[in-house]
């Protein structure tokens, strides 16, 4: 039973560790659809962005990073729009593709020359991307952060995992009421037939007394007449042996 208390409990807080980490910014991100883009231009900004510094106690302070800028023909409505990576990234900053992680390293900084180079390459080839079908936003991701799919499996495992400890608890408690029946069952047929063991033996004494009763004077007048030809015999037999020698 305390494993299915155990898993009821982690499954309450797996779904409250994914609830607020995926499934309230699925539910508060813009819905989108897919459609098709096509690659207009990309290129870095000249003006970094800022960024605070959080790799320790030895490098705190300010940075900066590349914004890249990928601007896209958007096929389903002709429109030109600003292409960002993710649904996190439109977020975080909504002028930039991306935002990188803060260093004080430049090189590490410059991949996105490397992903600006990239969409260079597939200038003219159309790509897969999403849209807001009601025009609240404009921009543009490539990819979605939060899909069904994910949502599927964020709801699916934690509610397995309480359904599995429900049953697990809900058959430990049918077992330990079975167990009673079974027992109040034995102790119920124990006690009669104890009873009616008591009650048999109880006849059996009466009924062999009441036959002693019976059988005990018949005996006695038995051995009483046999006793009186015995002593008759033995008389016979001395007299005749006293004739017989006189």
């Amino acid at each position: 039973m305390l494993l299915g208390f155990a898993m009821m409990g982690f499954s309450v807080l797996m779904f409250f560790v994914l609830g607020v980490t995926i499934l309230k910014p699925f539910l508060l991100s813009t819905q989108r659809e897919e459609s098709n883009c096509t690659i207009i231009h990309a290129y870095v900004m000249d003006h970094w962005m800022d960024c605070a510094l959080s790799c320790g106690m030895d490098c705190r302070g300010q940075g900066k990073y590349p914004c890249l800028q990928v601007f896209v023909n958007l096929t389903h409505s002709g429109q030109k729009v600003l292409l960002h990576y993710n649904e996190e990234a439109v977020q975080i900053n909504s002028q930039c593709f991306y935002t990188p992680k803060c260093h004080r390293d430049r090189n590490y900084l410059l991949g996105a020359l490397d992903i600006k180079e990239f969409f260079d390459h597939k200038n003219g080839t159309p790509f897969s991307c999403f849209y807001s079908p009601d025009g609240q936003s404009e921009d543009v991701i490539l990819i979605k952060k939060y899909d069904q799919m994910m949502i599927f499996h964020c709801l699916f495992w934690p509610s397995l995992t309480l359904l599995g400890g429900v049953l697990i608890v809900g058959m430990v408690r049918l077992t330990q009421y079975l167990s009673f029946l079974c027992e109040k069952h034995s102790t119920a047929f124990r006690d009669e037939s104890q009873a009616y063991l008591h009650q048999h033996t109880i006849n059996s004494r009466g009924l062999f007394r009441s036959q002693l009763y019976y059988l005990v004077p018949t005996v006695s007048r038995s051995s009483r007449d046999q006793n009186n030809t015995w002593k008759n015999s033995t008389r016979k037999i001395l007299t005749n042996w006293i004739t017989t020698m006189v």
